[in-house]
């Protein structure tokens, strides 16, 4: 009985073509039967058969067709909201794409795809002589360079595609960039672009990111990004956004707390939270800072109703120990830190505190520019 043939559509011979040719390049036989079997020169339509066994994986092609058409390498709709993924085709990288899906199905946005690579660094001890050979030589290298990063992004998204076809991957259509530069400073040129509404970011683990510490991508990008960053360790649990439910939140007791608080509620729409408000020290909060810090745990009583709120004060001498004191005490799936804009200097000698839990703790966060 499994290999029954039923009809899946019935459509003009034009579009019977295309699903057949789509269908059977995900692996699917399809047979085309003119729809008028007593006079088949009559044009009544076309049935696109197939056999029964194939029909659950068949309708998830159809219901989502633009995701398996080619992919296109430039978005066609900037005008639509969109999430930014930076790949490097690892396997962190898969696991941040399936979390972004999630998080694209909750926004009702786009993803678009971003690799880059570097063009090697030019000599400059060449001798004037050489440097015409030089160039050519430099040319060649870089389009061989942007021909294997065009090839393994397409084997990327033919990765998602069959993730989305089995039903691993939630359907979500997607575009890719593959560009030249340095990472954060693309991901930092296309933010300003695109206008994303999230950038996801997988990530290494903490003892990998502890060896990288200078020169990391991500941490360069929470310190510049003027964009929502959520960041995947490679060892975290987390799935999909419903697998949320205790949230840090670190708190400076400002207004930017409440621009922060609004960006997690809209991105995450959670119908039940447990988040621990934690106060920032800085040497500027002078005397007893208990009132702001009630009425702030009041205001997100108030006005997130479906979430519950405490509050945790810690010591301004050594605010990572105590973060992973916390850490050790509370199952905590998520880390929220506003993040303020800072200099180059001020991040050189004193990185802010996303940037250096960053390096702490296998735990999704999001940082959120203020």
């Amino acid at each position: 009985m499994e290999d029954r043939l039923i009809t899946v559509a019935i459509h003009t011979y034009d579009r019977a073509i295309a699903l057949k040719s789509m269908l059977e390049g995900e692996g699917i036989e399809v047979s085309l039967q003119n729809v008028n079997l007593t006079q088949p020169v009559v044009a009544s339509g076309i049935r696109v058969r197939i056999r029964e066994n194939d029909l659950p994986t068949a309708l998830r092609l159809i219901e989502n067709a633009e995701i398996f058409l080619p992919v296109s390498t430039e978005s066609e709709s900037s005008k639509n909201r969109n999430i930014l993924v930076p790949v490097d085709f690892s396997s962190h990288s898969i696991h941040a794409c399936n979390l972004a899906f999630h998080f694209a199905i909750t926004l009702k946005a786009e993803i678009t795809l971003l690799h880059t690579f570097v063009n090697p660094a030019v000599s400059s001890t060449l001798q004037l002589s050489d440097s015409l050979n030089y160039e050519l030589a430099d040319s060649e290298m870089l389009a061989e360079l942007e021909k294997g990063a065009h090839s393994e992004m397409n084997k990327f998204c033919d990765e998602l595609r069959l993730g989305i076809k089995k039903g691993n991957i939630p359907a979500v259509r997607f575009t890719y960039e593959v560009r030249e530069g340095i990472p954060e400073e693309v991901i930092n040129t296309i933010s300003k672009q695109a206008k994303p509404e999230l950038i996801v970011m997988g990530t290494r683990g903490a003892d990998t990111k502890e060896r990288d510490l200078v020169g990391s991508v991500t941490a360069e990008v929470l310190d510049t990004c003027r964009y929502p960053v959520f960041t995947v360790p490679a060892d975290s649990n987390l799935t999909e956004i419903g697998d949320i439910h205790r949230v840090l939140f670190f708190c400076t007791l400002d207004q930017e707390d409440l621009l922060a608080l609004d960006q997690l509620e809209r991105t995450l729409k959670p119908e039940s939270l447990h988040v621990t408000l934690i106060n920032i020290p800085s040497k500027k909060q002078s005397g007893n800072i208990s009132a702001p810090f009630n009425a702030l745990l009041q205001y997100c009583r108030n006005h997130y109703s479906h979430n519950s709120f405490d509050i945790e004060e810690i010591s301004i001498k050594n605010v990572e120990d105590e973060f992973i004191r916390i850490l050790s005490d509370d199952r905590i799936d998520l880390i929220v830190i506003p993040n303020k804009k800072r200099n180059i200097f001020s991040r050189l000698f004193n990185p802010g505190l996303a940037h250096r839990l960053l390096f702490r703790a296998d735990i999704p966060m999001m940082v959120v520019p203020v």
